[in-house]
């Protein structure tokens, strides 16, 4: 099992051969917990203008209401996609179609939001800016994330704990809280704080424990 894996069990796409899943201490089939999932490429659809690809998971699950329309109003506004509401994917940047595809996913208001290296396909620039936005895209919008990343940098700067698994089959190696003295904190000013190198060091560390 790997780390995709993972996610795919927390959202119900794979049913676990054992074991039991729990979301706010209650099993993930008795649970009311609603689950966004962004993956590594935004698939955004060419024929779609940007409105009607985030308003695509409102279509299929029959929840276009008034609210909700106002709900992706305000979003597209707040983080600057309202001016390429009309326009095709084609015609916006790899960090822009990022923020689309997340605005797609907080549209149907989830619990819970998982991120399968969602910046993996971006440039190393596009993706410390595109970090940067969605990290405080999550924080304002008030949801718990769960970020899969092979870039630790990119975990120390954007979580709140980072959790190290084994190679596989996957297990817990080590569960490291991140604790960073700074007001305002965005994953951009984490990596100049004078913790992270101490952080990086324990967590590689960890990561190469018995490798």
């Amino acid at each position: 099992m790997g780390k995709s894996t993972l996610l795919s069990l927390i959202c119900g796409l794979i049913v676990p051969e054992s074991g039991t899943i729990l979301l706010r201490g209650r099993e993930k089939k008795d649970s009311h917990t609603e689950i966004g999932y962004m993956l590594q490429k935004d698939h955004l659809f060419e024929w779609r203008t940007i409105y009607q690809n985030i308003m695509l998971g409102l279509e299929i699950q029959k929840k276009i209401t008034v609210e909700s329309k106002e709900r992706v109003e305000k979003m597209l506004y707040t983080y600057g996609l309202s001016r390429f509401r009309d326009c095709r994917p084609s015609e916006l940047s790899g960090g822009m179609r990022q923020r689309a595809a997340l605005i797609r996913t907080l549209a149907l208001n989830p619990d819970l939001l998982l991120l399968d290296e969602p910046f993996s396909a971006l440039d190393y620039q596009t993706r410390l800016s595109v970090c940067d936005d969605i990290a405080s895209i999550i924080k304002s919008e008030k949801k718990t994330a769960i970020l899969v990343t092979h870039d630790l940098s990119e975990a120390i700067s954007a979580a709140d704990r980072v959790i190290v698994l084994s190679s596989r089959p996957a297990c817990i190696k080590a569960i490291v809280p991140i604790n960073m003295e700074m007001p305002d904190r965005t994953p951009l000013k984490s990596r100049n704080a004078p913790e992270f190198k101490e952080y990086f060091n324990q967590i590689w560390k960890e990561m190469n424990a018995n490798a």
